[in-house]
């Protein structure tokens, strides 16, 4: 079965083109040109993933995401923001995007981004399962969230998966780079700051104090490791 591509974005022209080079890549495409269309036919078709984007009329991208995700939506969210909006990327990585990708940008470079995380969505039944038991709070995996002091917070599937390599590798340090190329599946694009970005919000997360984590450790100059 094809896997299913959802691409929300206002400018016709860009979607298009969109269209024309995902459909060449034998992927199925739908599309909306507004944000509240958009966030319908994702909850309705539920694709393998979605192209969002963040400045539309009407309900934003932001919106869209957010709502998303409280409609327990786990698929993959990839941002395509204007160039200098880096406080939407931000905004946009806490609501749950998954990944960000500036424009004008390159088909090249934005195939090989939705074939990562398509890759990464197909490899997630292979790894850890079930719930970690931290000292102050719980991972459920099979329910992607997290549970402290009787709060559920949860985690986006990206957040699953870096929780899942990190703690697979037994308290070993995991370089940066090895978390870029064995979750996300490719080197060239992203920096050492999209691992940074998702360590902070996971800190956020499970950690009863992000600024002095107990958990999910910097080893500097060498990465991240995982300890109970």
């Amino acid at each position: 079965m094809k896997e299913n591509i959802l691409i929300i974005e206002d400018e016709e022209d860009l979607v298009k083109g969109l269209k024309i080079n995902l459909v060449d890549e034998g992927y199925e495409v739908n599309y909306s040109l507004n944000g509240k269309e958009g966030l319908a036919i994702a909850l309705q078709t539920k694709p393998d993933l979605i192209l969002l984007d963040i400045m539309m009329p009407g309900m934003n991208g932001l919106d869209v995401c957010k709502e998303l995700r409280h409609q327990k939506m786990d698929i993959p969210i990839f941002m395509l923001t204007a160039k200098g909006e880096e406080i939407d990327k931000v905004i946009g990585l806490e609501m749950g995007a998954d990944d960000y990708i500036s424009k004008p940008f390159s088909i090249r470079e934005l195939m090989a981004r939705v074939k990562a995380h398509l890759r990464r969505e197909s490899r997630s039944g292979e790894t850890l399962a079930g719930v970690v038991k931290l000292e102050f709070a719980e991972i459920d995996f099979d329910h992607y969230k997290v549970i402290r002091k009787e709060e559920e917070i949860d985690l986006t599937s990206l957040e699953i998966d870096v929780l899942r390599f990190l703690i697979q590798q037994d308290g070993k340090v995991v370089s940066r780079n090895d978390l870029l190329d064995k979750i996300w599946g490719y080197e060239k694009f992203p920096t050492t700051r999209t691992i940074d970005n998702h360590i902070l919000k996971l800190r956020k997360k499970i950690e009863t104090d992000p600024n002095h984590p107990r958990h999910i450790l910097t080893v500097y100059g060498g990465g991240y490791r995982f300890v109970y």
